[in-house]
C-alpha cells in the first residue's frame, strides 16, 4: 500500500468517526498472482459512500506531463484493459468510482491530489485518440485539501465540482 493510498484510508476512517456515520474504508491486501479490482473500497449502507478509488501517482517534479492510459495503467493476460476491468466491477457492485491522483512536486515541495469521477476516467479512455489527462487537466478537477496530514473527505463536492473537460 502506497502513502498515499494509506492516507486516504485513514482520512476516510478519521471522517466517519468525526462524522458519526456509519462506513469504513479498506484495502484488501494484495496478492503476488491475485487480481486487485481498486486500491481502496469504501463501504456504507449509505450510497453516497459506497465507492472504489483508484489511485495513480505521477512524479511532476521528473519531468511527468501526464497520467497516460497506456503507461499508468496495466492490461491483463487476455489483454482487458484496468480502466475497462474496473468499470465492470464498479458497474456489478453498485458503487461509484473515482480516480485520485497524486502530484509528487518535488523534495520540499507539497504534494497535490485531485479526484476524477471514475465516468469521466471510462468516457475520455473510450474517446479516439484520447490517451492521457494533462497535468494541467487533471488540475482542473476538484482538489482534494489536506488538514493536518488528511484529506478533506467531500463525495458530494467531488461529483459536483469535477469539471468534464473535452
Amino acid at each position: 500500500m502506497t502513502e498515499f493510498e494509506r492516507t486516504l484510508v485513514q482520512s476516510f476512517n478519521t471522517y466517519f468517526e468525526e462524522k458519526d456515520i456509519k462506513g469504513i474504508a479498506h484495502r484488501l491486501k494484495q496478492h503476488r498472482f491475485t487480481p486487485q479490482f481498486l486500491d481502496v473500497l469504501v463501504d456504507s449502507l449509505d450510497p453516497d459512500y459506497y465507492m472504489g478509488i483508484e489511485c495513480k501517482s505521477i512524479s511532476v517534479d521528473k519531468g511527468a506531463k501526464a497520467l497516460y492510459f497506456t503507461q499508468h495503467f496495466t492490461t491483463d493476460k487476455k489483454g482487458i484493459h484496468q480502466i475497462d476491468r474496473i468499470s465492470d466491477y464498479l458497474i456489478r457492485s453498485g458503487r461509484t468510482g473515482f480516480l485520485a491522483i497524486e502530484l509528487r512536486m518535488g523534495v520540499g515541495k507539497a504534494r497535490e491530489a485531485y479526484i476524477i469521477p471514475w465516468d469521466v476516467l471510462r468516457d475520455r479512455f473510450h474517446e479516439d485518440g484520447r490517451t492521457k489527462f494533462t497535468v494541467d487537466e487533471i488540475q482542473d478537477f476538484c482538489r482534494m485539501e489536506r488538514k493536518a496530514n488528511k484529506y478533506v473527505i467531500d463525495p458530494e463536492g467531488w461529483k459536483k465540482g469535477s469539471r468534464i473537460i473535452s
